[in-house]
């Protein structure tokens, strides 16, 4: 009977194996992110919640009446086939507004037999003092009053509405003094805010500014022109504009005692890493492994991160690579990525430490230096060759001490020994050979290129110069090679096409000159003018030819 029933149960507890397992495989992930990380008490964001499934579940949204207040929800199915791969999820969109300042919590959300994961959320004390007209008003805010150069400061915009607005234009800030470069630190938000209980829809725009030298910065008010709809009846054409802002740049600091040949890299965080390709404590002598070290500095562009290189180091041949540039757009500002690449080559067997790398860099929070360390690494080279026939023979001689033969055996140890070292002594050599044909000598390595934002800058100077001058052919060979930097996979190849790329003032002088050029009239073109608007002015991206005419399009319902 036993024998008769055992196979019964071992096949049941497999079915109910087989669906535990299936179940368990069947539990799907959900997770939880937000727009913002900092908002005021007074503005909306919003909370999604992706699972990945098609489930209609609806998360329990109760544990978050603590500390906001639940809007609207939305939700979305997305379907996507990878390699035949079929995947599906489900996005809850939640928008929320926090009932009191301080840094809050999102707690976990449950979605079915899941949660998502907590976020932690700074909202900001409100504002309730609207400057300007009730209806519209605009803001500008910048995060430093007082910064270094090529440091970092994110400029912000806010744009204000609680009436429909027609034919609306924002015109963006000017810069003037010091020379600067002005990148976009993020997407265009769009959320509402609730002042002196009055609901507006508000517009924020960020952008990073990277002072090129001391001195001041000045930044014009930003503007915002349209006709506004109250009472069913709409006005003529009205001017808002924020506050203008002033920003000190100090000069660079004196390096750190220590480290007298720091480059200067300023930040407002800033973390070192490496990575290897394999285990180093199974290296085999002659047999590659490579190194990636990352930079990762938050407030600063990825060109501008120096290059970080490990020191020679006796028994490992360094073989440098092509570096890896990247970046992100973060809450506070442009994070900078670089990676350097290298190939190493332990040369003889045996223990070999590499030195540990420090990098200095400059804490625009704390106004101070800081060091960046990645510490020592000890690496086992194994022998390249463990061939036992050596020491076997060389036990003969000990075995045969007291016979007749003994003497020729050593000897014959010892050839085979010595011919053994030299086999291993040649393959060597012939590796090594190999590998340093394929690669660039260390010390005949060119130098470092220059990042482009600085080949850009040197273009921009010139044109100014040349406009002074009054030489509109040097002005046009400077504008094509700074376009040429700007626009790498297909450059302007006139002025005419790169004055529809930028903003005003600029696009009106361009616009002058490349009439003097090719217009069918002699016309004057201001070349003082010229060179005052080349210190500042922004790119508009490609596909936004209507921004130039219309920077904002209608973001409200008509009625």
């Amino acid at each position: 009977m036993v024998s008769k029933t055992t196979p019964g149960i071992v096949g049941r507890l497999a079915i109910i194996a087989s669906l535990l397992v299936a179940f368990s495989s069947s539990q799907a992930e959900v997770s939880a992110s937000i727009d913002r990380v900092r908002v005021e008490q007074n503005e909306s964001f919003t909370l999604d919640i992706v699972i990945d499934a098609n489930s209609d579940v609806m998360p329990d949204l109760k544990p978050l009446e603590t500390d906001f207040f639940v809007g609207q929800t939305s939700q979305l199915s997305n379907t996507r086939i990878d390699n035949g791969a079929i995947t599906r999820s489900m996005t809850w969109t939640i928008s929320l507004m926090a009932k009191r300042a301080g840094t809050l919590t999102i707690p976990p959300l449950t979605v079915g037999n899941e949660q998502s994961n907590p976020i932690s959320i700074e909202v900001l004390e409100p504002s309730y003092e609207p400057p300007g007209e009730a209806d519209v008003f605009i803001t500008a805010e910048v995060d430093y009053a007082e910064t270094y150069v090529q440091a970092q400061i994110l400029y912000t915009i806010k744009l204000y509405r609680a009436v429909v607005t027609r034919q609306p234009a924002l015109r963006e800030a000017t810069y003037s003094g010091a020379e600067v470069l002005v990148e976009v630190a993020g997407d265009e938000r769009s959320y509402e805010a609730i002042l002196n209980g009055r609901a507006y829809n508000v517009i924020e725009r960020s952008f990073a500014i990277f002072p090129q030298e001391s001195g001041e910065v000045l930044i014009s008010p930003t503007r915002f022109e349209a006709r506004v709809l109250r009472d069913g009846r709409i006005t003529g054409r009205k001017v808002f504009e924020s506050e203008s802002q002033k920003i000190v740049v100090k000069p660079i600091p004196a390096p750190p005692a220590d480290y007298p040949e720091a480059a200067w890299l300023p930040a407002k965080d800033l973390t070192l890493s490496d990575n290897w390709s394999r285990d180093l404590d199974r290296l085999r002598a002659g047999e590659p492994i490579s190194r990636d070290i990352t930079v990762s500095a938050l407030g600063q562009l990825e060109t501008q991160i120096p290059v970080i290189e490990p020191p020679e180091t006796d028994g490992v041949s360094i073989y440098p690579d092509k570096p890896t540039l990247s970046r992100k757009l973060e809450a506070r500002g442009i994070r900078g990525e670089r990676t350097d690449q290298y190939a190493m080559i332990g040369g003889a067997g045996g223990e070999v430490i590499m030195p540990g790398l420090d990098l200095p860099w400059w804490d625009v929070d704390d106004g101070e230096w800081r060091i960046a360390r990645l510490p020592a690494v000890t690496i086992n080279i194994l022998p390249s060759d463990e061939s036992p026939i050596p020491e076997l023979l060389e036990q003969a001689p000990a075995e045969t001490a007291d016979t007749a033969n003994a003497e020729p055996l050593v000897i014959q140890s010892e050839f085979w020994r010595r011919a053994a070292e030299l086999l291993v002594v040649i393959w060597l050599l012939t590796l090594f050979a190999w590998w340093w044909s394929g690669r660039p000598r260390r010390e005949e390595r060119e130098p470092p290129a220059i990042p482009v934002h600085r080949q850009q800058a040197k273009s921009l100077k010139a044109g100014r110069k040349a406009a002074l001058a009054g030489d509109a052919q040097m002005v046009r060979q400077a504008m094509l090679e700074w376009a040429r930097l700007q626009w790498p996979d297909n450059p302007p190849r006139s002025i005419g096409r790169i004055a529809m790329s930028v903003s005003e003032p600029l696009k009106q002088q361009l616009e002058q000159l490349s009439g003097v050029s090719y217009g069918p009239n002699d016309r004057d073109w201001n070349g003082e003018a010229l060179a005052k608007a080349l210190r500042s002015f922004s790119v508009v991206e490609e596909g936004d030819a209507a921004h130039v005419k219309d920077l904002l399009p209608p973001l409200m319902p008509e009625t």
